[in-house]
């Protein structure tokens, strides 16, 4: 990973420049794996983000403000009880492990001044942040690591913290940059020199190591058998640099970004000559705004994507649950189709009446329904009379066909309500912050999805209602899209005008958008604008030709007990566009 122990090193002397002495005013977990200690001094606040996620794990200054949970995670809380108000007087880097420890002034519970620390581990998958208190002992982590899920390291409440296992590696700030080279140079295999380098040295990323390659090698790939003396002689002078730049901590934060798809590529505290004409490499202010923009689009797609997971689970659940009553309804419904043949048996026992008799398994009777067949067998109770065999089929008549009617009021019913859980579906996939996830779960509420159980549950505060996405055409026009289907209700049955016109695409789940017109003729750019848009909001918005319908608001309605975003319209006219456009 680009984010080493030579990359925390630069990190460590930012941070220190920039909190050291300031104390900590709150604290927050944005996501299962994220925290934002607020730090403050004299001179004003500063943000401290911490993530241990997998592919997102780090330590720097952040100015952006993620959305918090309405309830605090266990840990979040654990954190405020200890650290509330502890000042941060250390940040400490074993060597160049990939790990800083941020040690906090405080008092304990009975009145002694302490420091406990705050262990930031960046290590992949193995990331962790873990809060130990002043006699070295674990207090908690945001992950815990039971004996089932390692061996060889546990962190666990109670037990002494333990540094990571070593590697073996060597450090360049207490090493000779020449011993490394000759150690690399005695590994006796056909190794590429960048994963000999990274094996052979602690707190290096394979960027570097790469770096490394292009400059000692001018451009050309290097293993380590067949390097001649010259090389390795080239290898041991950047080294050095390479080391000095760690100990000065003299280095600058470069960002490497793909030159066709823009898309961040790699990031160090040297520059990168090794992408060429590939890659467009930038100089960035500090180390931590280098971090921001590298991972913040990704960090915030994740946390809205684990956020969402509950929700997703809830309609996933719920849609499953109406397929299979549609299917079984519908496969009674087939067999209801033979009602008619119990009407018929029963009217060939009455009209053969005098040729039965009570007691009889069967009987075979002229089928004057179809000429072709003389005779047909019918099934008989024997504890039954002829006539009270012949009501038994007509019962059955009846019982068939009354079920048929519910079965098909049942079916249109349920096919409804997935129809509303695929708009649901839709929305979900549109989220971009907890406000429209906190809606989308109000909304499920609403309708029963989402049960509340408990006091707490109930007590729990509605999510504030946002305000409809607001565009204006290039002409001029107010163009209003709904966030979500109850926000679509207000916009089209109550916020809009008789006369505005309103869009949806046709047959395809997605927001309702509305065309202010002011009193004024809509155009045809901002009629074609605003479709454009409905076909933006919505599922369709990878197609790049979907059917928009759009009339005046005035022929929109909604039937009655229709769930939230439901409606009907007549008097539409559809358009096609594309929603790239």
């Amino acid at each position: 990973m680009a984010l080493d122990g030579m990359f925390l090193h630069h990190l460590k002397k930012e941070i220190e420049g920039g909190a050291i002495g300031t104390r900590v005013d709150r604290i927050y977990q944005p996501g299962k794996e994220e925290l934002v200690f607020v730090l403050r001094s004299q001179s004003g606040c500063r943000r401290l983000f911490l993530s241990a996620r997998a592919g997102g794990a780090r330590i720097n200054f952040t100015l952006s403000s993620p959305e918090n949970p309405k309830q605090p995670p266990m840990f979040c809380m654990l954190l405020r009880k200890h650290l509330s108000g502890a000042r941060l007087s250390a940040v400490r880097q074993p060597e160049l492990e990939r790990m800083l420890i941020l040690d906090f002034d405080t008092v304990n519970d009975f009145g002694d001044r302490v420091t406990k620390s705050l262990a930031a581990e960046i290590m992949g998958k193995y990331s962790n942040i873990i809060l130990i208190d002043e006699n070295g002992k674990i207090i908690d982590a945001i992950k815990r690591v039971d004996a089932g899920m390692s061996s060889e390291r546990l962190v666990l409440p109670g037990l002494a913290y333990k540094m990571p296992p070593p590697q073996g590696k060597v450090c360049l700030l207490s090493s000779d940059a020449g011993s490394i080279a000759e150690r690399i140079k005695s590994i006796p295999s056909d190794m590429k020199l960048p994963k000999a380098l990274l094996s052979a040295t602690q707190g290096i990323s394979p960027v570097v190591c790469r770096e490394l390659q292009y400059i000692t090698g001018r451009g050309s790939e290097l293993d380590v058998r067949g390097m001649d003396e010259a090389q390795f002689e080239r290898l041991g002078f950047f080294l050095g640099r390479l080391a000095e730049t760690v100990r000065s901590c003299s280095g600058v934060p470069y960002m490497a970004v793909d030159a066709a798809t823009k898309k961040p590529l790699d990031f160090s505290f040297i520059n990168m000559l090794q992408y060429g004409s590939g890659a467009a490499v930038s100089r960035k202010e500090s180390f931590s705004e280098l971090l921001e923009e590298f991972y913040n689009g990704r960090d915030s797609m994740a946390r809205m994507r684990s956020r969402a997971q509950n929700l997703l689970r809830v309609l996933t659940t719920a849609s499953e649950r109406l397929s299979r009553k549609i299917n079984a309804q519908s496969a009674e419904l087939k067999n209801c189709s033979k009602r008619g043949d119990y009407r018929k048996l029963g009217d060939l026992i009455n009209a053969n009446i005098y040729n039965l008799k009570k007691g009889q398994n069967e009987a075979e009777v002229e089928d004057y329904y179809d000429p072709l067949l003389p005779k047909v067998n019918i099934k008989l109770d024997p504890l039954l009379t002829p006539a009270q065999n012949a009501q038994k089929y007509y019962k059955e008549y009846r019982k068939a066909k009354t079920a048929e009617n519910v079965l098909r009021v049942q079916i249109e019913k349920a096919r409804g309500e997935l129809e509303y859980i695929d708009t649901v579906f839709d929305e979900l996939s549109r989220a971009g912050s907890e406000n429209d996830l906190a809606e989308i779960r109000d909304e499920l509420k609403g309708q029963g999805y989402i049960r509340a159980v408990g006091a707490g549950a109930r007590r729990a505060k509605k999510a504030p209602a946002q305000k409809p996405m607001e565009f204006v055409s290039s002409d001029g026009f107010t163009i209003l899209v709904g966030r979500n289907n109850c926000q679509n209700d207000i916009l089209t049955l109550k916020r809009a005008g008789k006369d505005d016109i309103w869009f949806h695409t046709k047959n395809i789940p997605g927001s309702h958008v509305i065309l202010l017109s002011d009193g004024r003729e809509a155009t045809k750019e901002a009629v074609n604008e605003a479709a454009r848009l409905a076909a933006r909001f919505s599922r369709g918005k990878g197609s790049s030709n979907v059917p928009v319908d759009y009339t005046k608001v005035r022929n929109v309605s909604k039937p009655r007990g229709a769930k939230p975003g439901m409606v009907i319209y007549v008097k539409n006219k559809t358009v096609f566009v594309s929603p790239q456009n």
